[in-house]
């Protein structure tokens, strides 16, 4: 870790210091793509995953799990992000994130304020959904034995004010990850409870991630968008579509380059999912400068200094370097 992540990672311990089953390979998933691989490229044979499922991730860029996270644990996540919201527990490094239309209107302290929390790595009960061992065994199977939990949210999508803000723009998740290579970070991303699309489930654009990183920006959305909602600006609006349909506890992996988002929550009530992207150990940081990620950059750098005060010299690799949790194995790069 370098001198200035670790001198972020002290300012916002010091800052945000607390007070005094069954698994089932989903075979209903729509196989659009009959891209067959002569070698694998983006899978390990670690014996959990069989030859069909390795298959249709090498082919597809995801892979859904049906009933991996269990009702209990789900239940235990959702209270403590209600405890969070309610303020009566303070997380380091937490990063609390509204709606934009929700912003702009009386903020009210509970969690229909809240619609994403960011880094909760410091916590040790929403921390405990990154080291579940039937989410890290199949983790194994795209990153290695040595695994290291690089970015954790919990998401709150909340019912949609008319101004389609609520929605997602599609996007490839490496835009904003200065470590590489790409083929060895997953993300795990569970149902806290049915997500189809009348509350805005996940839409995967398969194939996508054998391309390469696109350009993102903001969308020019008439409603507005919601900060660092970055979207990718030249993708085929033609290329198929499949919409991720998931009950409470199914599991989906995929792969940092696929490109993916989701739409409008227009139910009444909010859409809870929680999520980790994990990277081998052994992935290595990149200087983003001069590449499409360097607005990424630009932009979390500003917030290092509104929200903490730091300085100019504050890379991307150092806002990622401290907040690396080790869940499998030795950290031996990142």
């Amino acid at each position: 870790m370098s001198r200035a992540a670790d001198r972020l990672k002290r300012v916002i311990h010091h800052l945000d210091r607390p007070r005094p089953q069954l698994t089932v390979f989903d075979t209903s998933a729509q196989s659009v793509s009959c891209h067959h691989p002569s070698a694998f490229r983006y899978t390990l044979d670690t014996d959990v995953l069989s030859p069909e499922q390795r298959l249709f991730y090498e082919s597809n860029g995801y892979l859904l799990i049906k009933n991996l996270v269990s009702d209990e644990d789900i239940d235990k996540f959702r209270q403590e992000f209600e405890k969070i919201c309610r303020r009566e527990v303070e997380v380091p490094g937490l990063l609390v994130m509204r709606d934009i239309a929700i912003a702009k209107s009386e903020f009210v302290p509970d969690q229909k304020a809240v619609s994403k929390l960011q880094d909760f790595q410091d916590d040790p009960e929403l921390f405990r959904f990154c080291t579940l061992p039937q989410i890290v065994k199949y983790v194994e199977c795209f990153t290695g034995p040595n695994i290291m939990a690089m970015h954790t949210m919990l998401i709150n999508k909340p019912p949609d004010t008319g101004k389609k803000t609520s929605r997602h723009p599609m996007h490839q998740d490496l835009h904003y990850f200065p470590f590489r290579p790409s083929d060895r970070i997953v993300c795990a991303w569970t149902a806290m409870e049915r997500v189809d699309r009348s509350n805005g489930c996940l839409v995967v654009l398969p194939g996508t991630h054998r391309g390469t990183l696109k350009q993102h920006d903001y969308p020019a959305w008439e409603g507005g968008v919601n900060k660092m909602y970055h979207g990718v600006q030249d993708y085929s609006p033609e290329h198929p579509r499949t919409h991720l349909v998931m009950e409470k506890g199914d599991t989906v992996f995929f792969h940092p380059l696929l490109i993916h988002g989701s739409g409008m929550n227009r139910t009444q009530g909010f859409r809870k999912a929680i999520s980790c992207h994990y990277a081998s150990a052994d992935c290595y940081y990149i200087d983003v400068k001069g590449t499409t990620q360097e607005n990424i950059e630009e932009e979390v750098k500003g917030i290092a200094l509104r929200k903490h005060g730091l300085g100019d010299d504050i890379t991307l690799k150092d806002t990622w370097a401290f907040r690396g949790r080790l869940v499998k194995g030795e950290r031996t790069s990142l």
